[in-house]
């Protein structure tokens, strides 16, 4: 299959992130799969006019391709005669890159966003929005976005949205392998458009603070052990990735590093209401419970567990190095 892949308004920190496949090398990697990359901003040797006569190409229909990746969210601003003229972001010849995109996703197999940006607005769209940014296919929680919500690619899938804030190098290279493959069809998406086989877990699973978790034990400033829920904005509970599963170049995640989740894979996570590093309460309750949690049930758990504290574990979720090891139980001869 053929590739082509479009930087919009967004940092390029979604190409950074793919290049750091870990799994071989990347080209090699995409031709097993049978995919073929004809044209990326930063990875093609065409550029220029060589560059805009091989998309013009693809986009007239000359030629043919299979998949469209978008990168960075599509800025719809300014609005001329109550229509987006896009021309906040002009690509090759004074175009609009809404146009280009436009275009190409009528002509592609499969369309695929690549980020949070791309799927859903993102940063990009945060605070006033001056550019009118959104996502391919949703505004935020909203369905619809440029392409509308009704959009649906050659074989029936709507956007296909390989959200975060960069999102994991693997993911992007296991959706793309999938969509060659034909192996990826409406039941491996969520609600949101996003591969399920990284989306149906949370980055709770496996993080390495749970037993701080689960007794309630919290950190009460950055570079303490404890978990990041209760005071430090931590999201983990209700983001859906699986970045504690799958490790960053094999051994990172961004709790493993000391830093709470900020939920990058959800839409709307860039404006969450309150600073990123903190936890807002109501009676000292956080208001962002846990995924399938009733706020009953986690007050009473809570509660609970806190009154069950082993002196270990209340002690080290305020230290930075572990201060009290567990115990050693010898087994009854």
């Amino acid at each position: 299959m053929k590739l082509i892949w479009l930087q919009s308004g967004g940092c390029g920190g979604c190409t950074l992130s793919w290049l750091g496949y870990a799994h071989g090398p990347l080209l090699e990697v995409l031709a097993e799969a049978g995919i073929e990359l004809v044209w990326h901003p930063s990875l093609s040797a065409a550029s220029g006019d060589e560059a805009l006569a091989l998309i013009e190409a693809y986009a007239s229909g000359a030629r043919s391709f299979d998949i469209l990746c978008v990168e960075g969210a599509l800025l719809r601003g300014p609005w001329l005669d109550q229509l987006p003229s896009g021309n906040f972001h002009c690509f090759g010849g004074g175009k609009p890159m809404l146009d280009w995109v436009l275009r190409l996703a009528m002509r592609a197999r499969h369309v695929v966003a690549i980020g949070s940006c791309a799927a859903f607005g993102g940063i990009t769209a945060a605070g006033g929005n001056p550019t009118d940014a959104a996502g391919l296919q949703h505004d935020g929680e909203i369905g619809g976005g440029v392409l509308g919500p009704y959009f649906r690619d050659a074989v029936g899938l709507p956007v296909v949205n390989v959200s975060g804030c960069p999102p994991h190098p693997d993911w992007i290279t296991e959706t793309l392998a999938m969509l060659a493959q034909g192996r990826l069809t409406a039941d491996g998406l969520d609600e949101f458009g996003r591969p399920r086989f990284f989306a149906d877990r949370l980055v709770h699973h496996g993080c390495p603070r749970n037993e701080y978790y689960e007794f309630k034990a919290g950190a009460e400033h950055p570079g303490e052990q404890g978990c990041l829920m209760e005071n430090l904005g931590c999201k983990g509970t209700q983001a859906h990735a699986d970045c504690n599963l799958r490790l960053w170049n094999g051994e990172g995640s961004c709790l493993r590093g000391g830093f709470p989740c900020i939920r990058c894979t959800e839409p709307e996570f860039e404006e969450p209401g309150h600073p990123f590093n903190t936890t807002p309460k109501v009676a000292g309750i956080p208001i962002g419970l846990p995924a399938d949690m009733p706020k009953a049930w986690f007050v009473a758990l809570a509660a609970l567990s806190k009154s069950a504290t082993p002196p270990r574990v209340k002690e080290n979720a305020t230290a930075e190095r572990l201060r009290r090891a567990p115990s050693v139980k010898r087994s009854k001869k």
